[in-house]
């Protein structure tokens, strides 16, 4: 990690807080501001964004008056925002911040589809950045969900109330889901933790600088430690200031003064180092995101990737950095739809990777809130997503999500993908130092196809990797890739791996001067200085002569050639030097021997000097192997009066004399010698002439010969690169396919427990009628074993008495698509409730039927027992000879025996149903009897040996003794009274009741 950061001190300026609020909203708002202490000046401005329609005055800047002395002020377009001061949006109104003003904008999205919390939320998180803080209340819909991504991307701070004190959860929940809420708090509960964050991490004195409480105490160094302890990852080469600002928000969540306090805090606290590990992952995604460098891959780059590959053939791309995936899904959409456009039989295989477990999870479940409607155009919903029937989240179709492979993976520690056609690797290298940046920039290169795309974001670029990537597109960083420099070092995945376990050694012990690696040998430092003084020019090179270095001086010798740019030692060669280094060369890559020429001029600056020139191979290793394909060349000046033309000497003794006899003899040895020199050059062309017609025949052949073995070597190399993708692609996709059988097991043992633990027998037939699953409790009723699966069912033997019809009430069943029930006794003497219904699908495709028997043999036998017990009761209260009546708890008469009937002359139809005042035109209806009945029954729960005399109209006057009891049944449910009547009239001579 660097260990220096510039300073700086407290950001300028002062919080906002954005609340956003829909259905329900007004009750919340007045909650949160009836908490907001009157005395307590919190230096922060409120802006409150609630769904409004457009015709109807808003009511909530006269609600928030009565709660609060702040000023409250209804949005006007321009408007300063100040600290102290509550502002409300109008209606039919966008609105954003801009510079500290808030700007008002009509509203176009259709009704339903507008999204103000979210529009107002992002806005804020771009102008104050981890000023922004924003508050989730009481609402319908996901309004506000990619507004807290916003926020918390740029270091503010999210509340969301909790969707059990929400009148409606929509909006809380949304936001929650996010995993970027720092509280979930009731309304009342959230001013003084808001007032709490905002005076430790803005008031007061400035803030200390990263560089001047973190790094001094080697804090940063030691949470780095912890966090590679716990999650295994490091980011000890993330920059000082982002992983600074992440830690120095968690310390004012926690309101922890001191950084070793929060250290200590950490190490106690494994939940902390896991919400520090999330808030250094923050991902601020949405779909097409940077919508205009989205339109530039869609115009020039898919295009031409799509155009150069052959028909069939897998357009491979590699997303490093997916988070929760829009990024993913948004560019499998542009090249399915350029595949279609182009009508190319293309697969596209796109591998989006992340360190964040949960943003992968997220990723592959493919669903998305309504809001994503604000980034994705309505046909791209329509055609690349499901919506739920009620309107909720959308689902990405299968059409598209099986091109799409996620996977866990670290991109600094981990090998890459390769053979791709195209790398997005968007916004991750902002927060690393250099170091990472060129370890990377090497990677992708080498992952890439010749002529693939690197997409990197607006604020990144290829550094001084330019030799290896040319740009496209500048102004969206759209690179393309380049040939490979020749001697060019291409990317060690040893030394990225390795080199991140180095840094993340803490520079405090580099800093204290212990030895390591890197210290400076003195006995190198002295051969090296040794070599430099006296040795001579050398270039290293290989068989073809392009230089692959150079040591010592060598401009006396080469020098650069007319034309391209070409670092080869034989276009170089300055005159004197190109022949015999062409022989040379050619003679040590041929012979394996060295080669010395000496006394050769050289034509230099207009001048001319004397080389001796030695070629062969590299030095051999300790082993005594020579360097393969490396030779070196060495340039060795002499001084004039050691070069083997001896003559000039004599020409400086003989400019003063020269005789002219020397003179003849000289040029008639030069001209035979030259004589001789062109019939050898005649000679050897003549026979280079002929050679030249026998090797073009020769070539021919070998030509054809060759492009057989190019074709089956291509072949060969493709075959190898399509196995190692394949095993890479078998990698990822095994471990996708390892989670999901793992939670196909989990569901199918839930499953099997469930069906197992309920007792209840179900069995599953097709189409055909055959079985295809049954659960244990089944064989009670049916003779089935684990083989009988696959068999049909009229071919079983059933335990059920008196029932045949099971075949033709599934036909029913699969006809009508109408339930069956039926009660069914087993051989044993068991009831069961047989229940047949058609076996549905998720997608509603009708897949047989299901039968499931429900054990009511207690319940049958009670009903039994019940009806004896009735008919016992009936027979018991007929037989009795005195006049009884059974009344409900209203004291409506449920019972009456034929006595009853026979002395008082009524029939039952006109006794039972009616209250028992009623009876007879209401000759019942006596005022003690009333009291006894509805007073003194329920409270003593009888009463004996009540004596009336009453007037009857049928049977005259009749002295009656009557007695009462309260049957309370088991259940405490329906009451009864039973009312027996004795008929205690003295005898009269001239009438007997017995007669009546």
């Amino acid at each position: 990690m660097p260990q220096s950061a510039d300073p700086s001190c407290a950001p300028e300026g002062f919080p906002i807080v954005g609340i956003g609020a829909s259905a329900g909203g007004l009750a919340a708002f007045e909650t949160f501001f009836a908490a907001m202490p009157a005395e307590t000046d919190s230096g922060m401005a409120f802006v409150l964004v609630q769904h409004l329609a457009p015709d109807h005055e808003s009511v909530l800047a006269d609600l928030v008056k009565r709660y609060t002395e702040m000023s409250v002020r209804l949005v006007e377009h321009g408007m300063t925002v100040e600290p102290g001061c509550a502002y409300i949006i109008p209606p039919n109104r966008d609105m954003a911040l801009l510079n500290g003003a808030l700007q008002l904008l009509e509203q176009t999205a259709p009704r339903g589809h507008q999204l103000p919390i979210d529009f107002f939320f992002r806005s804020l998180a771009q102008d104050k950045k981890e000023q922004a803080i924003c508050i989730v209340l009481s609402g319908t819909g996901s309004d506000g969900a990619l507004g807290v991504r916003a926020v918390k991307g740029e270091g503010g701070m999210v509340i969301a109330q909790t969707p059990e004190s929400s009148a409606y959860d929509g909006m809380p929940r949304s936001a929650i889901a996010t995993g970027m809420v720092d509280y979930v708090l009731e309304p009342a509960e959230i001013p003084a933790r808001l007032i709490g964050y905002a005076r430790h991490a803005f008031g007061g004195a400035p803030a200390p600088t990263a560089a001047s409480t973190l790094d001094t105490d080697d804090t940063l160094i030691k949470v780095c430690v912890l966090l590679r302890a716990q999650t295994g990852h490091d980011f000890s080469h993330y920059k000082v200031n982002t992983v600074a600002r992440r830690v120095r928000r968690r310390m004012a969540l926690h309101q922890v003064e001191a950084p070793t306090e929060y250290l200590r805090f950490l190490q106690n606290n494994p939940r902390e180092v896991e919400a520090l590990f999330r808030d250094l992952l923050i991902g601020v995604t949405s779909f097409f995101r940077d919508a205009d460098a989205f339109e530039a891959l869609e115009e020039t780059v898919i295009p031409r990737l799509l155009g150069e590959n052959p028909a069939g053939v897998e357009l491979r791309v590699w997303v490093a950095g997916c988070s929760t995936g829009e990024e993913a899904y948004s560019l499998a959409m542009l090249i399915h739809e350029q595949i279609d456009i182009l009508d190319l039989p293309v697969n596209l295989r796109l591998f989006a990777t992340d360190i964040d477990r949960r943003g992968i999870e997220h990723a592959r479940a493919g669903v998305f809130p309504p809001t994503i409607s604000a980034d994705v155009s309505a046909k791209r919903l329509s055609r690349f997503f499901e919506q739920d029937a009620d309107g909720g989240v959308y689902r990405v179709r299968k059409s598209i999500r099986d091109s799409v492979i996620f996977s866990e993976q670290d991109v600094i520690k981990d090998p890459p993908f390769s053979r791709l056609d195209l790398i997005s690797c968007r916004n991750v290298m902002i927060y690393m130092d250099g170091a990472l940046q060129k370890k990377l920039i090497p990677l992708f290169h080498y992952a890439l196809n010749p002529r693939g795309v690197l997409l990197l974001g607006p604020s990144e670029t290829v550094g001084d990797a330019t030799a290896l990537f040319a740009p496209v597109d500048r102004k969206w960083r759209v690179y393309e890739k380049q040939a490979e420099v020749p001697g060019a070092d291409g990317p060690s995945f040893r030394s990225i791996v390795s080199g991140s376990t180095r840094a993340a050694a803490p520079p405090a012990v580099r800093r204290q001067g212990l030895p390591t690696e890197d210290t400076i040998s003195l006995a190198r430092v002295t051969e090296q200085s040794l070599l430099d003084h006296y040795a001579q020019a050398a270039v290293l090179v290989n068989r073809r002569g392009e230089i692959l270095h150079i040591h010592g001086r060598t401009g006396s010798f080469l020098e650069p050639a007319p034309g391209d740019a070409k670092m080869n030692v034989l276009t170089m060669a300055r005159d004197g030097l190109r022949r015999e280094l062409s022989t040379g060369l050619h003679r040590v890559v041929g012979r394996e021997e060295s080669v010395q020429y000496t006394g050769l001029r050289v034509r230099t600056n207009g001048d001319h000097i004397f080389v001796d020139l030695t070629l062969g191979r590299a030095v051999q290793k300790a082993d005594g192997a020579a360097m393969t394909d490396l030779f070196l060349i060495i340039f060795e000046e002499r001084p004039p009066t050691e070069s083997r033309d001896t003559g000039d000497a004599d020409d400086a003794d003989t400019d003063a004399e020269p005789p002219s006899a020397d003179i003849d003899a000289r040029l008639a040895t030069f001209e035979q010698e030259l004589r001789v020199k062109e019939e050898y050059l005649q000679t050897t062309i003549e026979e280079m002439e002929t050679s030249n017609e026998e090797l073009k025949s020769t070539n021919e052949e070998m030509q054809s010969v060759n492009e057989e073995l190019q074709s089956t070597n291509e072949e060969l190399e493709t075959s190898k690169e399509e196995l190692q993708s394949v095993n890479e692609e078998l990698t990822t996709v095994n471990t996708e396919l390892q989670n999901k059988v793992t939670e196909l097991s989990r569901s199918n043992n839930d499953m099997n427990n469930l069906l197992a633990g309920t007792g209840v027998g179900t069995l599953f037939v097709d189409h055909q009628l055959c079985i295809t699953r049954f659960t244990p409790a089944t064989t009670q009723v049916m003779n089935l074993i684990q083989s009988d699966v696959g068999r049909p069912l009229a071919h079983t033997v059933s335990n059920l008495v008196g029932y045949d019809q099971l075949v033709e009430d599934l036909q029913t069943v699969l006809e009508n698509l109408a339930p069956i029930e039926r009660e069914v006794e087993t051989k044993a003497g068991n009831w069961q409730l047989m229940r047949l219904r058609p076996y549905r699908t998720l997608e509603n495709v009708i897949e047989g039927a299901v039968i499931t028997f429900v054990d009511i043999t207690r319940q049958k036998r009670a009903e039994l027992a019940t009806e004896r017990a009735l008919t016992l009761a009936d027979t018991i209260i007929d037989t009795v000879r005195e006049p009884m009546l059974v009344l409900d708890a209203d004291l409506r008469v449920v019972r009456a025996n034929g006595s009853f009937c026979r002395v008082f002359a009524v029939s039952k139809a006109e006794t039972e149903g009616h209250l028992v005042f009623e009876l007879g035109n209401r000759q019942w209806d006596i005022p003690e009897l009333r009291r006894l009945l509805e007073e003194i029954v329920p409270k003593q729960n009888s009463f004996d040996d009540f004596e009336v005399s009453h007037e009857f109209e049928s049977i005259g006057r009749r002295m009656l003794m009557l007695n009462a009891r309260l049957v309370r049944p088991r259940d405490k449910d329906g009451e009864l009274v039973l009312l027996a009547i004795e008929d205690v009239t003295p005898p009269d001579p001239s009438s007997r009741l017995g007669d009546a």
